[in-house]
């Protein structure tokens, strides 16, 4: 699904990719995890096509992207951090981006879902962070994209709303969706994940399932697995 060979890019004098490489699987949900500064978020943001690296490929079904835009159509993308109009209403917003990406979009399914009717007619200034995340996730959701790529998707979810999602995640792949995620919960790491992706100064330190890891660590502990390889990081700092 994704290829990724040599990739680096730089930010002034920090190197943030350093010659990555990194194959990842069709119909599999992989969680990229590593300490802040570790290359995620530029790593991610290279596949979309919103940084252009100094080196190195990705090819996505053996399509490179590079100076692409196409393929972005095919993508369905949740920020961390979503910016949109304050003024606008939740359907106008909806509205606004299936006109913008030219396709169907089934939205109705998600909005009773996440129970977002009651919303509809309310403008995002009055949202609540956890409302705001619902209409998110619908706005990623509503394509029927094959690649879903999630920054930290659980953010502001109340506990019936992280129910959904992670079940929503799991139809996704049922349906042979690749999905790309980014978290700090170990445990919807653990519940969700084929494989882990966890990188380290710019480069992949594993890529595996999560019984490999934790036989490799001699360790079945996922969190003090990774909470060891940060120290032994930092010592060698």
């Amino acid at each position: 699904m994704i290829e990724i060979k040599g990739l680096s890019k730089r930010f002034g004098k920090l190197q943030v990719l350093k010659s990555l490489d990194l194959n990842i699987e069709a119909g599999k949900i992989s969680a990229i995890l590593g300490p802040n500064g570790s290359g995620k978020t530029t790593l991610i943001k290279t596949i979309l096509g919103m940084v252009v690296p100094d080196a190195g490929t990705i090819a996505i079904d053996g399509q490179e992207i590079l100076h692409k835009w196409e393929y972005r159509e095919h993508i369905g993308y949740l920020p961390q951090i979503s910016r949109f109009p304050e003024n606008l209403k939740v359907k106008e917003l909806i509205g606004m981006v299936s006109n913008i990406r030219k396709m169907e979009g089934d939205s109705t399914s998600l909005i009773n879902l996440f129970k977002l009717e009651p919303y509809l007619n309310k403008v995002l200034g009055n949202l609540s962070g956890g409302t705001r995340q619902k209409v998110n996730i619908v706005l990623t959701m509503m394509f029927d994209s094959p690649l879903l790529v999630l920054d930290e998707p659980t953010a502001g979810l109340d506990p019936v709303a992280l129910i959904k999602l992670k079940e929503l995640i799991q139809e996704e792949k049922r349906r042979g969706k690749t999905i790309l995620f980014t978290t700090h919960i170990i445990s919807l790491v653990e519940e969700l994940s084929d494989e882990i992706i966890f990188l380290l100064e710019g480069k992949t330190f594993f890529q595996g399932g999560l019984d490999v890891i934790k036989k490799t660590r001699n360790n079945d502990n996922l969190e003090k697995v990774i909470a060891d390889i940060l120290e032994e990081q930092h010592q060698d700092d």
